[in-house]
């Protein structure tokens, strides 16, 4: 038998040849234990906090998506108020009233202010800010014109489109091209059910969607300023067209259409015949083409919140006259995107 020896030290434990190494190895294993330990519960610790605060980004955004959508909500209501209250105070639309009137960005708290403090109040309410407009719908030429009561291309709404698409430099066949494919978007859907057409284009709601006719960006571009599509049939408002758009409707030339933006600039139009008697001799108004008055308008908002913008547009149709005036939304559409990429 191996006897223990005593280290020269004194104090020093003793040493026993065989053991010792095996009690430094389960000292090592049991630290590396330990440290895997650590690391996988550093590791949990980091993935329930990520967690928590991922949940409490989604509902932040998720609750500043709601509040923004109901600010604008109420932004929406309070034009077709303003519409409302316009049609009672007359018959005729023009640049002059009201709802004209853009509304330029402020900050939303002084809206909301009950005093007339309104610089204590906006700076205790939150960071965001309210624009928006109210545009006449009618100011442009309804591309719905084009297809008559009988389904077909309607002469005269074709002629105004092509010297609204030549004035705009586009080629002599865009009016041509662009209203048999809309003829063909806008068929009935019962005759598409019974006879299944794979080449008939997808119906056309917005101008924005004439690309799915096989026209280009350009095209669009050129023609986005001057006409709209609506659901019905309607006449150009002659108080809110621009100088092109008259020329086109009227068939007259841009020197005499900029002398009826001049004219109804100082005493807006509010019969037909003050229009008629400033025009060349011998030339008819259709009341189904032109008119001084809308019942389609375009109303547009605009939200900045911290980093976020909601911007939302919609078509809303003004119905009835006097104290039944009711006004309508039509359709509505909403797009959300940064603060910086604006």
């Amino acid at each position: 038998m191996r006897l223990l020896r005593r280290t020269s030290r004194p104090g020093h434990a003793l040493e026993c040849g065989p053991a010792r190494p095996a009690r430094r190895c389960q000292r090592g294993a049991a630290l590396l234990l330990a440290m895997v330990t650590v690391a996988m519960v550093a590791t949990l610790a980091a993935g329930m906090v990520w967690q928590q605060w991922r949940a409490v980004q989604v509902e932040a955004a998720e609750r500043s998506r709601a509040q923004s959508a109901w600010i604008l909500i109420g932004a929406l209501d309070w034009a077709r108020l303003i519409l409302r209250e316009d049609a009672r105070a007359g018959t005729t639309d023009h640049l002059g009233e009201p709802w004209a009137t853009p509304l330029a960005e402020a900050r939303l708290s002084t809206f909301l202010a009950a005093d007339g403090d309104h610089n204590a109040d906006a700076d205790a309410g939150p960071e965001a800010f309210l624009s928006g407009s109210i545009a006449d719908a009618q100011a442009r030429f309804n591309l719905s014109n084009l297809v008559g009561d009988d389904g077909k291309v309607a002469a005269a709404p074709l002629k105004a489109l092509a010297r609204l698409c030549a004035s705009a430099n586009l080629s002599n066949d865009t009016a041509s091209r662009l209203a048999d494919a809309l003829v063909r978007s806008w068929a009935p859907a019962a005759a598409s059910a019974a006879a299944p057409d794979p080449a008939q284009p997808l119906a056309v709601r917005r101008v924005e969607q004439i690309a799915w006719l096989g026209f280009d960006a350009a095209t669009l571009q050129a023609l986005r300023a001057q006409v709209d599509i609506l659901p019905v049939p309607t006449p150009v408002n002659l108080n809110t067209a621009s100088r092109d758009v008259l020329a086109a409707v009227l068939d007259i030339d841009l020197g005499s259409a900029e002398r009826l933006v001049q004219v109804r600039q100082r005493s807006p139009f509010d019969t037909l015949d003050r229009v008629k008697a400033l025009l060349p001799e011998g030339l008819t108004l259709d009341p189904k083409a032109v008119s001084v008055s809308s019942s389609f308008f375009e109303v547009s908002g605009r939200l900045r919140l911290d980093e976020r913008v909601l911007e939302e547009r919609s078509l809303v149709q003004r119905k009835g006259a006097g104290s039944g005036t009711e006004v309508v939304v039509v359709h509505r559409e909403r797009r959300s995107l940064l603060a910086e990429a604006v």
